[in-house]
């Protein structure tokens, strides 16, 4: 009985002591192990038991856990939370102007196609007066009424040659899916595990801003130029920081797993870039100034013959020079609608903006490659496997027909020994 009192007070005495030493103690910052503390008591203890010696009853500590979060890891915390938000607020802005650009593309596509239309009728109209004035008794209101439609018709083909209303609605649209495809990108990155940094914001912010300058919403000013003196790559993506060329191979395959890249993928890369360099690029910007050539020539050909019809029509009237200056404004009003048709009709605007925004796609790749290509260690680059399959899909190509552009970055094989073009898509 008194062995079984000396544990009873034993037990009270360690618990007392226990709890006592819980609760009263404050808790430390910075703690290196947590206090945990529970009193294992020694099975079928009762108090009527038989005795047990003091070393039965062993402390376990592993319920109290009185670390407190430093302040380090709590401003980092919400750091990567504002990093989290801004994103999400580039996200939403990305998916307002795709849906601002769709509806403005849809618009301008809708000008195009109302000022075409509408050009032309007061051009074979007019045309048509000043052919029947001579006939009719009332000579001068058909020819008032002709140089009118024919003076408002020249007006109206200035106009709409400077905005160019298809190149617009290009623009546009090819904006449009630029926006999209930044959005899902940006979606992409709030709905991944990894941790949302400050500088993904800065780098989406970055991309935002190059896309509002290469395909601007207002229509003046800030528009684009619409005949300039050189053609130019259209360039959607923000640029890189200038790096030295680098020539040599890495000297990094041996270690690890060479993150996917080999010496064979390395001279695939180089070859195909040179071939997206002598032969894709050049070739939409040798079409795009032809184009562009060929585009001023009828924005310039449609007003000058049009205005050339209005003057002509202000000589109509009796005689064999009121006979002439008719004839005159009849042909000068015909070819100028037909100038107006073959500009805007078929889009020439348009074509040259669709050239331009190939041209920028495979510029982009090159820069995409020589960026991959520049940077020394193969283990900070994107994984060569996934790289080479992307920029396949993006050229229409397999990954296996990638391997015919290693032998493009021999010195041997010169420029004018490569006939056959990177890209199959565009």
């Amino acid at each position: 009985m008194a062995a079984a009192l000396q544990a009873q007070r034993l037990y009270l005495t360690a618990s007392t002591s226990a709890s006592s030493s819980c609760t009263t103690r404050r808790p430390r910052r910075n703690t290196a192990a947590p206090c945990r503390a529970a009193l294992r008591v020694p099975t079928g203890l009762q108090t009527t038991a038989a005795a047990t010696t003091p070393a039965d009853l062993t402390l376990k500590l592993d319920w109290i856990d009185a670390r407190l979060p430093s302040p380090s890891s709590a401003a980092a915390a919400a750091q990567d939370g504002r990093a989290v938000e801004k994103l999400r607020v580039v996200a939403e802005a990305a998916a307002d102007r795709a849906e601002m650009h769709d509806i403005i593309g849809r618009q301008r596509d809708n000008w195009n196609h109302l000022l075409l239309h509408s050009t032309n009728s007061l051009t074979l109209a007019a045309s048509a007066m000043a052919a029947l004035a001579p006939a009719v008794p009332t000579v001068g209101a058909l020819k008032a009424s002709a140089g009118v439609l024919l003076a408002t018709a020249a007006v109206t083909m200035a106009a709409v040659n400077k905005i160019q209303p298809s190149q617009l609605a290009e623009e546009q649209r090819n904006a449009t899916r630029l926006w999209r495809q930044l959005e899902r990108h940006l979606r992409a990155a709030l709905d991944a595990p990894a941790t949302v940094t400050e500088a993904d914001v800065q780098d989406a912010m970055d991309r935002v801003l190059a896309l509002d300058a290469a395909y601007p919403l207002p229509l003046l000013p800030g528009m684009l130029e619409k005949f300039p003196k050189a053609v130019e790559p259209a360039r959607w993506w923000p640029r890189r920081r200038a790096q030295p060329p680098k020539n040599n191979r890495s000297k990094s395959f041996g270690r690890r797993s060479g993150n996917g890249w080999t010496p064979e993928l390395e001279e695939e890369m180089r070859g195909l870039l040179r071939v997206l360099k002598a032969k894709d690029e050049h070739q939409y910007l040798s079409v795009g100034k032809m184009v562009l050539t060929l585009n001023r020539t009828l924005a310039v050909a449609g007003p000058a013959l049009a205005g050339a019809a209005a003057v002509s029509a202000a000589f109509i009237g009796g005689g064999e020079a009121g006979s002439f200056a008719s004839g005159a404004a009849v042909v000068c009003g015909a070819l100028a609608a037909a100038a107006n048709t073959v500009e805007h009709g078929g889009q020439l605007g348009m074509l040259f903006e669709l050239l331009r925004n190939c041209a920028g796609f495979y510029r982009k790749i090159q820069e995409d490659i020589e960026a991959c290509l520049g940077e020394a260690d193969v283990e900070r680059r994107e994984n060569g496997e996934v790289f080479e399959t992307k920029v396949a899909l993006m050229l229409g190509r397999s990954a296996s027909e990638m391997k015919q552009f290693r032998r493009m970055a021999s010195a041997s094989v010169r420029d004018e020994d490569i006939k056959d073009y990177a890209g199959k898509l565009f």
